[in-house]
């Protein structure tokens, strides 16, 4: 029985109410009523505090006022955005997250900014815990496949699925170990399988060192669960920026790295190899003194590496660098002036310009063919640090390579040799089963050069910068030599070049000089998919066609409003036309060549637009029928618009897929306002879009896309980690060449009407007859842009400015020959 004399206990202490606080009730009340006022007004930064203050006093009033309060928040840092107030506008986040920590929308809306600015680590982390929160919030999902393209490039899941790669480093790193380098530093470390093969070896000590945020998280990851976390030290950082004993105890005696591009010097080997000799190697091996001791001398893996070249024609690479066409959709281009790639290769270093782009010569579209035979260009010993200092101080080396097959000369593509020791290496060539991509040299001659055998082409090589330069500068055909840079008449090749009176010589630098200063002051570059779209006929004839088709209708629409009317050349009467692709268009124009026609184009780059108007004075397109509409606006948040306060569109131009093969994000909800801004008549180009597919086995497309286990990685468990950045849709991709059996034909899987709304369905089950049994790893797709009823364009054509897309399936389907339900 309980002691009924005891001290009853003290129950739980009822919390006190909160007194009243009728100032503070009145400043909330009133400031919610400021804010709404704000919000109706569209004085968004006054609403903002005002929805602060109302959330920080009265957090009570959260679930009320959420949605106003992101609207409020998306709309200010939009303003914020549009002038350049960037600070400001993250503190509003960071403000807006303190308040609402789990809103899956405002982190998503905030990774959306930081991608837009380059961050793309933190843009990573904002999307990733937006989907934890709501696994099935689209946009968040969207985004985070998008940045993770860019974290985790694809050539990750490339190299980590290459056994053969793989393997060769681990025996190279094993021998090293055992030969005495007992302490390590992977350079570059990625996921750490470098430096995971230096401890299987036997490595005392390992180290290791990576500069992105994401892979360093990553590989933290991996060396956890393969149980080397305590083994191993990783540090987030560049190695340029690691002290003895700061960051690592001592020198070590192996490097072990892979901090190489397709053109070999691209990532900065160079720069962080001199870097560990001075500071985080041990000195090297002196002379061939064999009883050395391996602990006290430093060694790198891969220790050097042999650059070879060729030259080539390739149509696929020519209309990705240069322009191919004299007319474009019935307008003459040859007022443009200069117009080029950013890619472009010379001796001195250009900041403008990227030496070199890579391609994977084996699935180049329409193949290639080889001018030359191999040629070494350069080789580098990696253990040498006074060459590797010297680099870029060679002189410009030239060399002549016998021509022997004749053709157009459109590139110069560049592989290498990697030694990783004196017994094996690593071939990056155009016929090797390798990850790598080889680099392209791209030649700039407007109307190209035919090489013919029998003739000797000369390329500089150079290193200026520590990147390799090849340029292809000269052709010895016949005892002359031609000099590629100043060749004004490419088909005009056998007069003498030189032999030339000194007066002679004079007039023609002098001549050659004034030339050089006039393609300076009409120079353009265009991005490679906007010089491969502007060489792209088909597209802009279809265009025109349906535009004359459309704008021949709206006439004789006007004429029977006013009939007996006459003339129409009041600029009143005037249809007008909105263009608002993406990058440089010459739809607009096209528009405008059109007559009785004001073209807006979306053109915003200064040298672009210089080029659209030499193009329609010299197409005779009246000056005031071309304008540039972004030059009125903000913002590019209010393109959409009427054109005037009086008048409505004819035709709206919407830039629908995106160049790696994607329909552009809010494609469907501009196409809604555009439908509202058309005059009665008026049409959206394209009209509809039809999504096209085909049921495909793709090894390559795994490969591509996850890494396949623990078999290629050596054992280690890697994939698991790597593989959450795991895209399912494979962009950039060339189905002409990519291999694969076909397990169907092709089918049409989807249907965008941007004409007819209620045309749409959100979801659709289509049934595909397999021809073939096989694994169903992929679906490739592609689009039929339809512009009217009759005329539409493909972007599975062979010249269009399109790549194609893959959804890959990480469970291959099993099926039989048959109808199958996807």
């Amino acid at each position: 029985m309980p002691n009924a004399s005891a001290r009853p206990k003290h129950g739980r202490r009822t919390r006190r109410r909160r007194r009243e606080d009728p100032a503070r009730n009145e400043l909330v009340s009133s400031s919610l009523e400021s804010a709404q006022q704000c919000l109706f007004n569209q004085d968004y930064g006054t609403a903002f505090v005002h929805y602060l203050l109302v959330l920080n006093l009265a957090p009570m009033f959260k679930d009320f006022a959420r949605e106003s309060f992101r609207f409020t928040l998306f709309k200010w840092t939009e303003e914020l955005d549009s002038v350049g107030r960037i600070q400001e506008l993250f503190d509003c986040y960071e403000q807006a997250l303190e308040l609402f920590p789990a809103d899956e929308v405002i982190l998503n809306s905030m990774g959306e900014h930081l991608f837009r600015m380059g961050f793309r680590d933190e843009a990573a982390g904002h999307f990733h815990k937006a989907l934890k929160l709501r696994p099935d919030y689209p946009e968040a999902r969207e985004n985070f496949y998008r940045v993770a393209n860019w974290l985790v490039e694809r050539w990750h899941f490339l190299m980590l699925n290459d056994h053969r790669r793989n393997r060769k480093y681990q025996q190279a790193i094993q021998k090293a170990v055992q030969s005495g380098c007992n302490t390590v530093l992977d350079i570059g470390t990625g996921t750490g399988i470098l430096g995971m093969c230096a401890k299987k070896a036997g490595a005392a000590e390992v180290y290791a060192c990576e500069l992105s945020k994401t892979m360093y998280e990553l590989a933290c990851e991996v060396l956890t669960a393969n149980k080397m976390d305590d083994s191993i030290k990783i540090v987030h950082m560049k190695s340029l920026e690691m002290e003895v004993p700061k960051d690592i105890p001592q020198k070590v005696s192996l490097v072990v790295t892979e901090t190489v591009d397709a053109g070999l010097f691209g990532e900065g080997i160079i720069e962080s190899l001199i870097h560990a000799w001075h500071h985080l190697l041990l000195p090297p091996q002196r002379g061939e003194n064999e009883f050395q001791d391996q602990s006290a001398t430093g060694r790198v893996i891969p220790a050097g590496a042999t650059v070879f070249g060729m030259a080539l024609e390739s149509l696929e690479i020519r209309r990705h660098h240069r322009l191919c066409v004299s007319e474009v959709g019935s307008l003459s281009i040859s007022a443009a002036g200069e117009l080029r790639s950013p890619v472009s290769c010379s001796p001195e270093p250009d900041e403008s310009m990227e030496p070199y782009t890579t391609e994977r010569l084996s699935r180049l579209p329409g193949g290639y063919k080889a001018l030359t035979e191999p040629f070494t260009a350069l080789n580098i010993d990696f253990n040498n640090v006074q060459e590797l200092e010297g680099l870029s101080s060679r002189e410009v080396q030239r060399i002549r390579l016998p021509v022997t097959q004749g053709g157009e000369l459109d590139a110069l593509a560049v592989w290498f040799q990697l030694h990783l020791d004196e017994d094996s290496s690593l071939s990056t060539g155009p016929e090797e089963d390798t990850c790598w991509e080889q680099a392209i040299y791209p030649v700039h001659n407007t109307k190209g050069f035919v090489l013919k055998p029998q003739d000797e082409l000369v390329v500089e090589v150079s290193c200026r910068d520590a990147f390799l330069r090849l340029c292809s500068v000269a052709v010895l055909r016949d005892g002359h030599e031609i000099c590629l840079d100043t060749l004004q008449d490419p088909q005009n090749t056998g007069d003498p070049v030189s032999n030339q009176t000194p007066e002679a010589e004079l007039c023609s630098a002098l001549a050659c000089l004034q030339t050089d200063q006039n393609q300076t002051k009409d120079f353009c570059m265009l991005e490679c998919s906007e010089m491969a779209l502007l060489n792209n006929q088909e597209y802009h004839q279809s265009f025109s066609s349906a535009l004359s088709k459309l704008i021949s209708q709206m006439k004789v629409k006007c004429q029977n409003k006013e009939p007996g009317s006459g003339v129409q050349s009041d600029s009143a009467d005037l249809l007008f036309v909105l263009d608002v692709s993406e990058g440089f268009s010459l739809l607009s124009l096209i528009a405008a060549s059109h007559g009785h026609v004001k073209a807006f184009s979306s053109v915003e780059k200064v040298k672009q637009q210089e080029v659209l108007k030499r193009l329609a004075q010299s197409n005779n397109v009246p000056e005031q029928h071309l304008e540039f509409w972004l030059n009125n606006m903000e913002d590019e948040q209010g393109m959409l618009k009427r054109p005037s306060r009086e008048k409505l569109w004819s035709a709206i131009m919407l830039d629908c897929v995106e160049t790696c093969g994607l329909i552009r994000q809010k494609l469907m909800e501009k196409a809604s306002l555009a439908r509202c801004l058309l005059e009665d008549g008026g049409s959206i180009f394209p009209a509809k879009i039809v999504v096209q597919g085909i049921l495909v086995e793709s090894d390559t497309l795994l490969l591509e896309s996850a890494v396949q286990g623990q078999e290629p990685t050596l054992g280690f468990n890697i994939a698991p980690f790597i593989n959450q950045f795991t895209v399912p849709v494979h962009v950039f991709l060339d189905f002409s060449t990519l291999e694969c059996r076909h397990l169907s034909e092709f089918v049409e899987l989807f249907v965008l009407d941007l004409m007819e709304s209620t045309a749409n369905y959100t979801n659709r089950e289509v049934k595909v007859q397999a021809t073939s049994a096989g694994r169903v790893t992929a679906i490739p797709f592609w689009y039929q842009i339809h512009l009217d009823q009759e005329i539409s364009v493909s972007t599975l054509s062979q010249n269009s400015h399109w790549k194609q897309a893959a959804v890959v399936l990480q469970q291959p389907l099993r099926n039989p020959p048959g109808p199958m339900e996807q």
